[in-house]
């Protein structure tokens, strides 16, 4: 209400300026027809200024804003992968009895387009993952995520996380495994049925987190080849592959 008033007496506070100032015109000159005139030229202008002001430039300035905050948002990505991600990407490949052919589709090298990264999100949803984490991974799993509790609930204090709705679902699924492993009592001594709904949240985050992973690639690939050098050399999907730059 206050600022709606502010506005009121802004808008009339304007109004009256512009009546004061074509009325000392007149009173100078003396010629209405020209204020007439001008004022009619003047509305003529205004849609075309609408239309210049709101619609062309305020698009450029959303579209600016809006590729600051992606760019942004995959800062916190890249220090998410950095910090957590390719910790866990390493963990459920250890998980995986399929590991190897999936590996093979997820080698990274200098080659890869646009193409290649689509292709390999889409060979995901047909890849059939079969994972076998011992109960004493289930407990270090656990651990794992114990330690990282903060960091990973401090990401969700970010609002520019509201406009990235997979690295979102992301992250409720790595809670909710979080959760589903703390609050059982006993890792060690699971019976067969709750082992297997265990594997199914694992299997959901590593889903979720194989698919960010290429899309943060693809936009280092693009945008910063020095990382994208890095993370070829720490692809936690290549066996081989070394950190060290050796040719």
């Amino acid at each position: 209400m206050a600022k709606l008033n502010f506005l009121s007496k802004l808008s009339l506070f304007f109004l009256a300026l512009s009546v004061a100032i074509y009325s000392v015109h007149y009173l100078i000159f003396g010629d209405a027809a020209f204020i007439f005139r001008y004022l009619i030229a003047q509305l003529g202008f205004l849609p075309l200024n609408v239309l210049l002001v709101t619609i062309v430039l305020n698009g450029l300035m959303s579209n600016r804003a809006k590729k600051e905050r992606v760019q942004k948002l995959n800062m916190i990505i890249g220090a998410f992968f950095s910090v957590v991600g390719t910790d866990l990407l390493r963990a459920f490949a250890r998980f995986d009895l399929n590991a190897s052919n999936l590996g093979q589709q997820l080698i990274l090298s200098n080659s890869w387009e646009k193409a290649d990264f689509i292709k390999a999100k889409n060979n995901l949803k047909t890849e059939h993952f079969n994972i076998k984490a011992d109960k004493s991974d289930l407990l270090q799993l656990n651990e794992y995520l114990c330690q990282k509790h903060d960091y990973l609930l401090r990401l969700f204090e970010n609002p520019n996380l509201l406009e990235h709705e997979s690295f979102s679902e992301l992250l409720w699924a790595i809670f909710h495994l979080y959760e589903e492993l703390s609050l059982r009592g006993d890792l060690m001594n699971l019976v067969n049925s709750d082992y297997a709904h265990l594997r199914k949240d694992v299997n959901r985050v590593y889903i979720n987190l194989i698919t960010e992973w290429l899309d943060y690639m693809q936009h280092i690939k693009s945008d910063y080849p020095y990382l994208y050098s890095l993370a070829m050399r720490t692809n936690p999907f290549n066996p081989d592959a070394r950190v060290e730059v050796l040719e």
